[in-house]
C-alpha cells in the first residue's frame, strides 16, 4: 500500500511499522525526512537554520552506518581478510545501494520536499533517497541508540544483500563489490580472465503490454568469431532479465573455476606422491 505524501509529522503507528521502532522523539524523524528544498522555500530571504533540513543528520547517519556495517561484516565473515571486508562495506554503504534500499521500502513517499523538488521527481532521485536513509539512521540512533539503528540497518541494508555478499567473496579479486549489479560483476570477471565483453540478446518476449515477459541470453564471442551462450533468463523488464542472466552466468563460471582448481590440486597431489 502506498503511503500518503505529506509534509506533516507522521503518525507514530506508521513510523513504528516501517522502522520497527516507536519514536520517543517524533520530531527527530520529521527532521530526518525534511529536504533542504523545503527549508529554502519556507524562508527564501534568510540562510536556513542547519536544523531545518536533514543534512546534519546525513553526516551522523553516515558514520553510524559505517560502524554498523563494519561490525556486521566482521561477525558474519570471520574468515575474510581486510581487503575483502573493505570491498563489501564500500558496496553496502554506496549511494547506489542505499538508493535502491530506500526505493524498496518506499522511503520517498515520506519525504518532506519543496514544491520545485517535488515537481522535478525528487521522491525518485537515488542520491536524494540515499541521503535520506542516512538521516533516518541518525534519527533512529539519537532516539533509540545503536541497537535501534543497527536493527534497521541489518533488516533493510545488509540481510537482503547477503546472497550477493557471498557471491562477491566467492569471486575474490575479480569482483569490485557492486552488490546487486550482476552485469558489472560478470563483465569484470570476463575481462579479468581475458574472455572479452558479454553481449545481451533478446531472444523472446511474450504477454500483453501491461504484463510483458522478456527472455534474454548472455553470450561471449570465442576466438573464431562464434558466439557461446553463457546463460538465459526471463524478467518483467529487459533490465531485470539481463541482470538475472548475468547472475546465472557469473555463478556458473565461478563454479566451473572452482571445479577446475580442485581437479588441478588433486592432480598435483597425486604427482607429488608418485615414486
Amino acid at each position: 500500500m502506498r503511503r500518503k505524501k505529506t509534509g506533516r509529522p507522521l503518525a507514530n503507528q506508521v513510523v513504528s511499522t516501517l522502522f520497527d521502532h516507536r519514536f520517543g522523539q517524533p520530531d527527530l524523524l520529521t527532521w530526518a525526512l525534511t529536504h533542504r528544498s523545503l527549508a529554502y522555500e519556507t524562508n527564501p530571504e534568510t540562510s536556513p537554520d542547519p536544523r531545518s533540513d536533514n543534512e546534519q543528520l546525513e553526516f551522523l547517519g553516515d558514520a553510524v552506518l559505517g560502524l554498523a556495517v563494519a561490525e556486521s561484516l566482521f561477525r558474519r565473515f570471520p574468515g575474510s581478510r581486510e581487503g575483502e571486508l573493505t570491498r563489501l562495506r564500500a558496496s553496502l554503504v554506496s549511494r547506489r545501494h542505499l538508493g535502491e534500499v530506500a526505493t524498496r521500502i518506499a522511503l520517498g513517499d515520506l519525504l518532506r520536499l519543496g514544491r520545485g523538488e517535488e515537481q522535478s521527481g525528487g521522491r525518485q532521485k537515488p542520491a536524494l533517497l540515499a541521503n535520506a536513509i542516512e538521516a533516518v539512521i541518525a534519527a533512529l540512533y539519537l532516539d533509540g541508540g545503536l541497537d535501534a539503528a543497527r536493527a534497521f540497518i541489518e533488516k533493510h541494508i545488509i540481510e537482503p544483500a547477503l546472497p550477493d555478499l557471498n557471491l562477491a567473496l566467492k569471486a575474490g579479486e575479480t569482483f569490485s563489490g557492486a552488490i546487486g549489479d550482476h552485469k558489472s560483476a560478470l563483465q569484470e570477471y570476463l575481462q579479468a580472465t581475458g574472455a572479452g565483453q558479454p553481449q545481451y540478446v533478446l531472444t523472446a518476449q511474450s504477454g500483453p503490454d501491461h504484463q510483458k515477459r522478456f527472455r534474454v541470453e548472455v553470450r561471449i564471442e570465442d576466438s573464431e568469431g562464434a558466439f557461446i551462450a553463457l546463460a538465459e533468463s526471463e524478467g518483467t523488464t529487459k533490465k531485470q532479465a539481463q541482470q538475472e542472466a548475468a547472475r546465472i552466468a557469473f555463478e556458473r563460471l565461478l563454479s566451473e573455476k572452482r571445479s577446475t582448481e580442485s581437479e588441478s590440486a588433486r592432480d598435483a597431489s597425486k604427482d607429488g606422491f608418485e615414486v
